[in-house]
Parts: C-alpha cells; sequence; structure tokens
C-alpha cells in the first residue's frame, strides 16, 4: 500500500537518508478531518478473506465516517486488484493470501496494525481529492506516533516527480488508486510514513457511490491501542466506540463466500 503528494512546513531528510529524490516533512498539529468519527477496534481476528469482506460491507451499510482495526488470524499476504497471482503464488501454503479491491503491491500481514477508513459520499471530505485526504490521514497517522515517542515523518516530493509517477499508474482505469509499489513497504513514495529512515505505513483508496475507502498497514512499532487509540482521535476528537453491528457481519459472510474467498477473484489475472 502506499500514496502520492504532500506538502509541508520544513523538512526532516535525516529520517529518510539514502532513500533518492526523496524528503521528509516533520508533523505540525494536523487539523481534524471528521466532526465524529466511528471507531471499531479488533472485533475479532478473521481470515484474510472475512478481513476485506468486513471492510467492503462497512462501507455499503456505514452512515458516519468509521475506522477500523483488525488483526489476521493468521499470518496473511494481500496484493493489489490489478496483480498477478503468479507473483505471490509461492507463499500460497504459507499464508493466507487474499487480492484486495484496492490497487497496490504485496502486503505482509500478521505483525502489523491494519485499517480502513470509510467515508460515506455524503461527508463534506468527499470534495477533496483522494490524494489530500490520504496525506491528511498519514499526517494523522504520523502525530499519533511523534505523541508516543517515535519521530515519524510524511515523505514529501515535488510536483513534478508526483506528475512522472502518476503517469505509471492506471489513472484512467474506475478501479485506480494511489499505488504503485510492488512490494509495497520496499519503496516509499509522497505521503508515505517514515520513521528511522524506513517506510513504516502505506496505504490504498477507492472511490464507490457508496463513498470512499481507505485502507492501510502499519508495520514495524508498537501497535498496541494507545497507538490506534491516538491515530483515531488525531481524525476527530469525537470518537465514538462502536461493536461491528450484525448486518455488517452477514454482508460480510456473503461478500467472502461470493467474492474475497473464491479461486474466481484469487486468480483473476
Amino acid at each position: 500500500m502506499s500514496s502520492e503528494g504532500a506538502t509541508s512546513q520544513g523538512t526532516a531528510s535525516s529520517q529518510c537518508s539514502g532513500i533518492p529524490r526523496l524528503r521528509c516533512a516533520s508533523l505540525g498539529l494536523t487539523k481534524e478531518l471528521f466532526a465524529t468519527l466511528d471507531l471499531y477496534y479488533h472485533d475479532a481476528f478473521h481470515s484474510a478473506a472475512v478481513n476485506m469482506a468486513i471492510d467492503e460491507a462497512l462501507l455499503q451499510l456505514a452512515t458516519v465516517p468509521s475506522i477500523r482495526f483488525y488483526r489476521w488470524q493468521s499470518p496473511a499476504l494481500s496484493f493489489g486488484y490489478f496483480g498477478k497471482f503468479a507473483d505471490v503464488a509461492s507463499y500460497e501454503s504459507k499464508r493466507d493470501l487474499v487480492r484486495r479491491w484496492t490497487g497496490g503491491g504485496i502486503v505482509f500481514h500478521g505483525e502489523d496494525l491494519t485499517y480502513s477508513i470509510v467515508v460515506p459520499a455524503t461527508d463534506p471530505l468527499l470534495g477533496e481529492s483522494s490524494m489530500s485526504i490520504y496525506e491528511k490521514v498519514h499526517r494523522a497517522l504520523a502525530d499519533a506516533l511523534v505523541e508516543i515517542g517515535q519521530p515519524a515523518v510524511v515523505v514529501v516530493i515535488s510536483d513534478r516527480e508526483s506528475a512522472r509517477s502518476a503517469r505509471k499508474t492506471r489513472i484512467n482505469d474506475p478501479c485506480y488508486i494511489i499505488d504503485r509499489d510492488c512490494i509495497c513497504f520496499a519503496n516509499p513514495v509522497r505521503a508515505d510514513v517514515m520513521l528511522n529512515g524506513r517506510k513504516i505505513a502505506g496505504a490504498a483508496q477507492r472511490r464507490t457511490r457508496a463513498g470512499l475507502f481507505h485502507q492501510g498497514s502499519i508495520q514495524g512499532v508498537d501497535v498496541a491501542y494507545s497507538l490506534a487509540e491516538r491515530f483515531a482521535k488525531g481524525l476527530s476528537s469525537s470518537c465514538n466506540m462502536r461493536k461491528l453491528p450484525a448486518a455488517v457481519h452477514d454482508r460480510a459472510q456473503k461478500i467472502a463466500a461470493q467474492k474475497y474467498g473464491t479461486e474466481d477473484w484469487l486468480r483473476r489475472w
């Protein structure tokens, strides 16, 4: 999962030593994205297919902006919508494989903290560009990391570099998302989150008639509840802890059975 686009006041290039052409921005106070935010945290451990299905079901049914933090039933690997199954086939006996609804590259799950944000189509935030939302979400995450003593920064690149990278994406495809790594955490790009010279957070987005879906992974840092809570509060000072409704679980079971858990979906490319 990866990114594009960021602006900054000041830089902290020492955090990105050895990474060509990238600059990193130190963080300031991030303006809240949402007036209110429903928070779902570790309702249960699920298979890779069910985790993807719950995210999609939540997008379909949520009436307010929501963030869901979750873990995996077993070591897993997710790969982007356009990814080739042949590129991950060697992991089939070792990990629970799933093709994401969003695009991007290969992400290993198990020790990470995965999260999804859904924003209903009626929310004013949908008037902003996907890149602007992506950057603001990652700035809230980086602020949360700084609060717990982790000197996180957000990658900044020039507009020219951004345009050059964008030309390499499927920018005219209806499933276009902001992502372009093969192994997502190998190469940081614009608006990714860095810590001590390495990428520790990336994401991908998809827009539908139902709204905006943002799916991300945080790797290689303390994933205790305090991080998730601080991250959520950075997005909105009015966070409401919720339990996933039965309707979401029911819808997810159907989506998993018809889509994410099928061989046709997994091996489609």
